[in-house]
């Protein structure tokens, strides 16, 4: 009591400990604070990876389930395999040609086939249009394609006689492109020809690109309207000038086009060709190339024909002689009666007539 009493008295609010001795506690409790947290964030980090892991392994188990069930009952099931392969087509195109073009073949399994990369080969043939695919289960695919219609021959050549036995001629359609065909067909013979067509290169597969081309292209799609196409029909057309459409049709008029504006020249010469017919008369050569006074020319009628074969004038018919054919026969002239001499020799002499000088007596 008495030492207590003898302490002097601390004053209120006064720390018990000094700043070092707080500083010690302090660090010691985060350090236990910190050991803590590294070992929670440890435990959630082991949780969320083992869920990941679970996860995956789950999916990695129904996928390859997935693919192990798809190919024991799709792709190893024989009930799937590739049996019959229809092909319809309304060209030329066999069907040992479209197969190897498709690389399709039968006895493989049918979701083996990839439809879009079969469509995608179809449309690299030149004849090809249109293609389908269609996968009809269990084991028939089904092709269904719409080659190109050829509206002419197209060369380079001048002129050309068989389009059939030139190497350098092919079959166009009305877009342009270029085909080869395996088979020719007869009616390929009765299509115009376009000639001439010096301006780009001609191959299997292109599509014609030169101005000239395309505007042969297209008077012969726009010839092919009601009268235009019963009254004329092209023939040729020749691009050999290079400034303008030489057209032959079928009755041997020669007509001359210019590139532009086709549709306004063919009008004209709708114009032309009903004045031929009701003048009973046929054209022989028009030059469209001008608008005004437009140089035409008709063909003669038989009846001036056969003029220019017979001299008007009607001059007196050749005097002709028996003479031997063989010019060692000597021939000897035997006196007639009544003033007049005729020739004579054995009887097995051949003689042929010869002219006689006119205005000679005989």
């Amino acid at each position: 009591m008495r030492s207590a009493r003898n302490e002097p008295a601390r004053p209120r609010n006064q720390r018990v400990s000094n700043t070092k001795h707080r500083r010690q506690q302090h660090l010691l409790d985060v350090k236990v604070r910190s050991h803590k947290a590294v070992q929670h964030r440890n435990h959630r980090l082991l949780v969320v990876g083992s869920k990941v892991l679970l996860i995956t392994l789950a999916l990695a188990s129904l996928v390859l389930g997935i693919r192990y069930g798809a190919k024991q009952l799709f792709f190893e099931n024989p009930d799937y395999r590739l049996s019959k392969i229809e092909i319809v087509t309304d060209g030329t195109l066999q069907r040992e040609q479209v197969l190897q073009a498709a690389e399709l073949r039968e006895g493989v399994n049918i979701f083996s086939v990839n439809l879009g990369r079969v469509n995608e080969l179809l449309q690299q043939l030149p004849q090809v249009d249109e293609v389908q695919v269609v996968r009809k289960m269990p084991s028939e695919i089904d092709i269904q394609i719409v080659e190109r219609k050829p509206v002419a021959w197209i060369t380079s050549a001048k002129e050309i006689i068989d389009p059939f036995a030139s190497g350098g001629a092919f079959l166009v359609d009305a877009r342009g492109v270029l085909m080869e065909e395996k088979k020719l067909l007869p009616e390929y013979l009765g299509l115009p020809v376009i000639v001439g067509c010096t301006s780009e290169t001609l191959e299997a597969g292109r599509t014609v690109s030169s101005f000239d081309a395309k505007a042969a292209l297209e008077l012969l799609r726009l010839s092919t309207r009601s009268f235009m196409q019963t009254r004329f029909q092209v023939r040729e057309i020749d691009l050999s000038k290079g400034y303008c459409l030489v057209v032959t049709d079928k009755n041997r008029t020669e007509v001359t086009f210019a590139f532009d504006n086709l549709d306004a020249q063919l009008q004209r010469l709708e114009q032309f060709l009903v004045y031929s017919d009701d003048s009973k008369r046929e054209l022989e050569t028009v030059n469209l190339l001008v608008q005004r006074n437009i140089p035409v020319t008709f063909t003669k009628t038989a009846l001036e024909v056969i003029n220019e074969t017979i001299d008007p004038e009607g001059s007196e018919p050749r005097i002709l002689r028996a003479m031997p054919v063989d010019p060692n026969v000597k021939v000897q002239q035997v006196p007639a009666a009544a003033g007049k001499s005729k020739t004579s020799s054995s009887a097995s002499q051949v003689r042929k007539a010869m002219p006689v000088e006119r205005g000679r007596k005989n």
